[in-house]
């Protein structure tokens, strides 16, 4: 992982050096997992999430079969998940200046999810006490080792799929068990943009999920993939100047056929 920070830190370093369009991204590190984020909108996705404004469908891979949350107040590993979220918040303020952007996180205290040591982390992570530097990765895995829900989990909010698997580690097979034994839906979404070379539009793969078919009875009329189209249409507009249009596809599979994106 160290030999992967570096070069992407290098690649992205290159690449800034050639488009002012790229200054505002950052590399985030989550334990074995690598990521390259733009601070502001990442920022605006935790607020989102935390004042309710882009409602969070929460699939409980615990329940057999699993099911979607109606009550995530009501919910441990949900409301584990809310506090991850808010650690995040801690270091990615909303109102970042894009042209001063957090790299290297605060001296760090290791939180324990749940416990009264939360406020000496956010003490730590406060904006007066952010360290900032251009060269190296932001590695907040700190966040994620000690919480009791799977990485799995925060990747699928983290990366802003309609629908998040959540499930802890202590009950992790369990949930990858009720999950195998379902038919899926799995959902690729594309976007087409212009050729460089050719007027031709090219279609580059965004992003790929996967949803039980018993929770996706109207494939992609269900409201929370609706929502979550109009959203990346949103997204889509603002840089029309790359992104010409997008599509769904949908496919469905027998479960012992099964490709899971969690």
């Amino acid at each position: 992982m160290p030999k992967l920070q570096e070069d992407l830190c290098s690649l992205l370093h290159l690449a800034q050096e050639k488009s002012a369009m790229l200054q505002p991204l950052r590399v985030m590190v989550l334990e074995d997992m690598a990521y390259i984020v733009h601070v502001k909108e990442f920022a605006e996705h935790i607020s989102s999430s935390l004042t309710s404004q882009q409602q969070l469908v929460l699939l409980d891979l615990e329940q057999c079969p699993p099911e979607i949350l109606l009550h995530a107040v009501e919910n441990e590993n949900a409301s584990e998940l809310r506090q991850v979220q808010k650690l995040f918040a801690s270091v990615f303020p909303v109102e970042v200046d894009a042209s001063v952007l957090p790299v290297v996180p605060c001296p760090i205290v290791k939180p324990v999810i749940g416990s009264s040591k939360r406020e000496d982390v956010d003490l730590a992570c406060s904006s007066k006490h952010t360290a900032f530097q251009t060269s190296s990765a932001l590695d907040l895995s700190y966040i994620t080792e000690d919480a009791e829900i799977t990485l799995s989990s925060v990747n699928g909010w983290l990366l802003g799929y309609p629908i998040t698997y959540l499930f802890s580690k202590e009950h992790g097979e369990k949930a990858m068990r009720n999950l195998s034994f379902k038919s899926i839906y799995h959902y690729k979404l594309f976007a087409s943009r212009k050729g460089t070379i050719s007027p031709k539009l090219q279609e580059d793969e965004v992003l790929s999920f996967t949803v039980p078919c018993d929770v996706a009875k109207r494939r992609e009329e269900e409201p929370w993939i609706e929502a979550f189209l109009a959203r990346m249409e949103g997204k889509l507009k603002r840089c029309n100047q790359l992104w010409i249009s997008m599509r769904l596809e949908v496919k469905f599979l027998e479960s012992n056929s099964q490709v899971i994106v969690v």
